[in-house]
């Protein structure tokens, strides 16, 4: 069994310069899954989504402006206390704003299990990817 990091923070999700409520956020780490976090936003009233992105966007995202895609973050204040995480979907954007040091915390017990730089991927990448190809209907193809 691989070793897990969770952690549990209060984020305040920005619906307007002047309006943002609190939600809850578990933050997972899997070691048999190493160069991923998974941020999972417990909505009033909706079913969790959760996020999977790059453990080191996340590390980048607290010093200065990271992210490509559907997932954004940047420091925020001259002391990099909080983050702006932009999340994007084809449903629309959100912004988040979370408190630095509870991430920068979970980010050491992440190195714990497996140090930055150390990742492994695991299995055999060419099977993986047929796997893939073959469960998306293009086994066909060619």
């Amino acid at each position: 069994m691989h070793n897990t990091v969770r952690a549990h923070m209060a984020m305040h999700l920005v619906v307007s310069s002047e309006l943002s409520f609190r939600v809850v956020v578990d933050l997972d780490y899997d070691g048999g899954d190493p160069f991923a976090v998974r941020f999972t936003f417990h909505l009033p009233g909706d079913e969790p989504v959760t996020w999977v992105f790059a453990r080191e966007l996340l590390v980048d995202g607290l010093s200065r402006a990271s992210g490509e895609g559907d997932v954004h973050l940047q420091p925020l204040g001259d002391d990099l206390s909080e983050v702006d995480l932009v999340l994007r979907s084809p449903e629309g954007d959100a912004r988040v704003r979370a408190a630095a040091p509870p991430l920068l915390a979970f980010l050491a017990r992440t190195d714990v299990v497996v140090p930055m730089g150390q990742e492994v991927a695991t299995g055999d990448l060419d099977q993986e990817l047929a796997d893939i190809l073959s469960t998306t209907g293009h086994e066909n193809a060619g």
